[in-house]
Protein backbone atom coordinates (compact mmCIF):
# COMPACT_ATOMS: atom_id res chain seq x y z
CA UNK A 1 0.00 0.00 0.00
CA UNK A 2 2.58 2.39 0.28
CA UNK A 3 3.01 2.85 -3.62
CA UNK A 4 -0.13 4.03 -3.70
CA UNK A 5 0.30 6.95 -1.17
CA UNK A 6 2.93 8.19 -3.28
CA UNK A 7 0.89 7.91 -6.12
CA UNK A 8 -2.08 9.66 -5.07
CA UNK A 9 -0.44 13.44 -4.07
CA UNK A 10 1.67 12.81 -7.82
CA UNK A 11 -1.93 12.23 -9.69
CA UNK A 12 -3.78 15.23 -7.60
CA UNK A 13 -0.11 17.37 -8.51
CA UNK A 14 -0.60 16.53 -12.25
CA UNK A 15 -4.22 17.07 -12.51
CA UNK A 16 -4.05 20.94 -10.84
CA UNK A 17 -1.20 21.47 -13.81
CA UNK A 18 -3.67 20.28 -16.50
CA UNK A 19 -6.72 22.48 -15.13
CA UNK A 20 -4.56 25.35 -14.88
CA UNK A 21 -3.22 25.18 -18.28
CA UNK A 22 -6.45 24.97 -19.74
CA UNK A 23 -8.40 27.76 -21.07
CA UNK A 24 -10.60 29.49 -18.12
CA UNK A 25 -13.34 30.91 -20.58
CA UNK A 26 -13.92 27.21 -22.71
CA UNK A 27 -12.60 29.22 -25.89
CA UNK A 28 -9.88 27.92 -27.60
CA UNK A 29 -7.34 30.49 -29.31
CA UNK A 30 -6.80 32.11 -32.46
CA UNK A 31 -5.04 30.03 -35.18
CA UNK A 32 -1.75 32.33 -36.08
CA UNK A 33 -2.61 34.61 -39.81
CA UNK A 34 -0.71 32.40 -42.60
CA UNK A 35 2.70 33.70 -43.70
CA UNK A 36 2.51 36.58 -46.49
CA UNK A 37 3.32 35.17 -49.82
CA UNK A 38 6.98 34.86 -51.25
CA UNK A 39 7.83 37.34 -53.70
CA UNK A 40 8.64 36.12 -57.60
CA UNK A 41 11.69 35.27 -58.13
CA UNK A 42 11.27 35.61 -62.04
CA UNK A 43 10.58 39.33 -61.97
CA UNK A 44 12.05 41.76 -64.59
CA UNK A 45 14.19 43.53 -62.32
CA UNK A 46 15.52 40.54 -61.20
CA UNK A 47 16.17 39.45 -64.44
CA UNK A 48 18.23 41.57 -65.61
CA UNK A 49 20.39 41.69 -62.88
CA UNK A 50 21.79 38.88 -63.15
CA UNK A 51 24.55 38.45 -65.61
CA UNK A 52 23.70 35.49 -68.34
CA UNK A 53 26.10 32.67 -68.66
CA UNK A 54 26.55 30.81 -71.69
CA UNK A 55 28.94 27.82 -72.24
CA UNK A 56 30.31 26.52 -75.32
CA UNK A 57 32.45 23.33 -75.40
CA UNK A 58 35.09 23.15 -77.75
CA UNK A 59 37.65 20.42 -78.48
CA UNK A 60 40.64 21.85 -76.92
CA UNK A 61 39.00 24.08 -74.31
CA UNK A 62 35.38 25.21 -72.49
CA UNK A 63 34.66 28.96 -72.98
CA UNK A 64 32.11 30.00 -70.16
CA UNK A 65 30.50 33.55 -71.83
CA UNK A 66 29.07 36.25 -68.99
CA UNK A 67 26.68 38.55 -70.40
CA UNK A 68 25.13 41.85 -68.67
CA UNK A 69 22.00 43.46 -70.80
CA UNK A 70 23.25 41.16 -73.79
CA UNK A 71 26.76 43.23 -73.52
CA UNK A 72 29.36 40.35 -73.49
CA UNK A 73 31.75 41.83 -70.80
CA UNK A 74 33.84 38.34 -69.49
CA UNK A 75 35.12 35.12 -70.70
CA UNK A 76 36.43 32.47 -68.97
CA UNK A 77 38.60 30.11 -70.94
CA UNK A 78 39.27 26.88 -69.40
CA UNK A 79 41.92 24.40 -71.68
CA UNK A 80 41.68 20.36 -71.76
CA UNK A 81 45.52 21.05 -70.69
CA UNK A 82 46.41 23.77 -68.50
CA UNK A 83 45.02 26.77 -65.82
CA UNK A 84 41.74 28.37 -66.91
CA UNK A 85 42.68 32.14 -67.70
CA UNK A 86 40.07 35.06 -67.96
CA UNK A 87 39.37 37.58 -70.84
CA UNK A 88 37.83 40.89 -69.57
CA UNK A 89 36.46 43.68 -71.48
CA UNK A 90 37.94 46.38 -68.96
CA UNK A 91 36.84 49.73 -71.13
CA UNK A 92 33.41 48.09 -72.44
CA UNK A 93 34.58 48.94 -76.38
CA UNK A 94 35.02 45.19 -77.23
CA UNK A 95 38.40 44.70 -76.35
CA UNK A 96 39.39 41.88 -74.19
CA UNK A 97 42.65 41.19 -72.17
CA UNK A 98 43.68 38.27 -70.71
CA UNK A 99 43.60 38.61 -66.86
CA UNK A 100 44.55 35.52 -65.22
CA UNK A 101 42.88 34.51 -62.65
CA UNK A 102 41.63 37.87 -61.61
CA UNK A 103 43.09 37.68 -58.44
CA UNK A 104 45.81 40.06 -57.11
CA UNK A 105 47.44 42.89 -59.17
CA UNK A 106 44.38 41.77 -61.90
CA UNK A 107 41.47 42.66 -59.67
CA UNK A 108 38.82 44.23 -61.26
CA UNK A 109 36.39 46.17 -58.75
CA UNK A 110 32.67 46.16 -59.92
CA UNK A 111 31.62 49.47 -61.87
CA UNK A 112 27.88 49.89 -62.68
CA UNK A 113 26.17 51.92 -65.06
CA UNK A 114 24.73 55.08 -63.88
CA UNK A 115 23.28 57.08 -66.52
CA UNK A 116 23.73 55.58 -70.31
CA UNK A 117 22.92 58.24 -73.57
Amino acid sequence: MRPLNKLVPLLALLAGFAQAAAPSNGKTEPDAPPPPPMPATDSPVQAAEQPEVRIIEKADSTVTEYRMHGKLYMMKVTPKVGAPYYMVDREGNGRFSESGDLGGDNLAPPRWVLVEF
